[in-house]
């Protein structure tokens, strides 16, 4: 991880070979299905999938969504070498203590491929819908701040006192420990007074919503040492004359007000987009596709967008 706040391309993030994670929230899809999905992203070659967390699908009708961690598990025991992850996981549906818990039991799972995403929570419907204090903004922020101390001490294994202003802990600890070294945080948002200063802190990942992407090179310096990944919205434009289908598609799904604007094109248009999304310091791009990642979708991307990027990457004389 490179010690500048730079997002110039001389450092050492922009050394690295770019990398493909999928996102696939889980509205209207069965489980067999997001298995599945998630099994073809590994075999296309992405290098993570993410899963939604939310008790139901904000602005939408009541429809079947899956819970996050229980499928999670059940796709990790379907995978082995995919990375995975919440696109982020919603700080306050869950005590630190618990989810320190899940979080080592899905990486002891997964043999150490949990990334855990973490906002402080901005559906504020949401929580009056099923029965979570809401807090204001500010408080939700603060109880993440503090959430993340816990999850530290929690995963070192050893016993310890937490006395924060929204949490008190005592004599607890966690067993057993996570695989990895370190689960790598990724801490979502695009805030300057709530969620950068909690990047700064305590993050391995700023995860850029795509709203916040226009903004990138104002916020990319007060994220600390942390690596850039981004959200996006991609149309993958096969044959040309579904260009309009694509991009209607795109616009009933993933709005411009919400997603940024979207990357839509051929898959060689889209080396060039993504291309020069990498050279403002991007180094994990994850993406939502147009027909909600098909698997012939995943399987054209990865080959015909991905590895090529990965090849340009090292062709520069890059080691990836």
């Amino acid at each position: 991880m490179s010690d500048s706040n730079s997002i110039e391309t001389g450092d050492e993030s922009a050394s690295a070979a770019p990398q493909f994670g999928v996102y696939v929230p889980q509205i209207k899809i069965d489980a067999r299905t997001m298995v599945s999905r998630a099994q073809a992203a590994e075999k296309a070659g992405f290098h993570s999938f993410w899963v939604m967390d939310h008790l139901y699908a904000p602005g939408a009708p009541p429809t079947d969504t899956l819970e996050s961690w229980t499928l999670l598990s059940a796709l990790a025991g379907a995978t082995s070498t995919i990375r995975l992850g919440h696109l982020v996981g919603c700080n306050p549906f869950r005590h630190p203590a618990l989810l320190a818990k899940m979080a080592a039991t899905l990486d002891q799972l997964s043999a150490g491929r949990l990334d855990l995403g973490l906002g402080w929570g901005s559906v504020e419907d949401e929580f009056v819908q099923f029965g979570f204090p809401v807090g204001t903004r500010r408080e939700r922020s603060q109880a993440l701040g503090e959430t993340l101390d816990v999850l530290e001490l929690m995963f070192t294994g050893e016993p310890f006192d937490y006395d924060g202003t929204h949490f008190r802990l005592e004599g607890a600890y966690g067993l057993p420990v996570p695989v990895q070294k370190r689960i790598p945080i990724h801490i979502g948002g695009g805030g300057k007074q709530l969620t950068m200063p909690l990047v700064e802190r305590h993050a391995d990942w700023w995860n850029c919503v795509g709203s916040a992407r226009s903004r990138l090179s104002e916020l990319a310096p007060l994220r600390g040492n942390a690596r850039i990944s981004a959200q996006y919205a991609v149309g993958v434009v096969d044959v040309e004359s579904r260009r309009d289908d694509v991009t209607a598609r795109i616009g009933r799904r993933m709005p411009e007000s919400a997603w940024g604007r979207a990357l839509i094109g051929t898959p060689d248009e889209l080396v060039e987009m993504f291309r020069a999304e990498r050279d403002l310091g991007v180094e994990l791009f994850i993406v939502r596709f147009h027909d909600l990642g098909t698997e012939a979708t995943l399987e054209l991307f990865g080959k015909e967008v991905a590895a090529p990027l990965k090849v340009s990457n090292q062709s520069r004389g890059v080691c990836a």
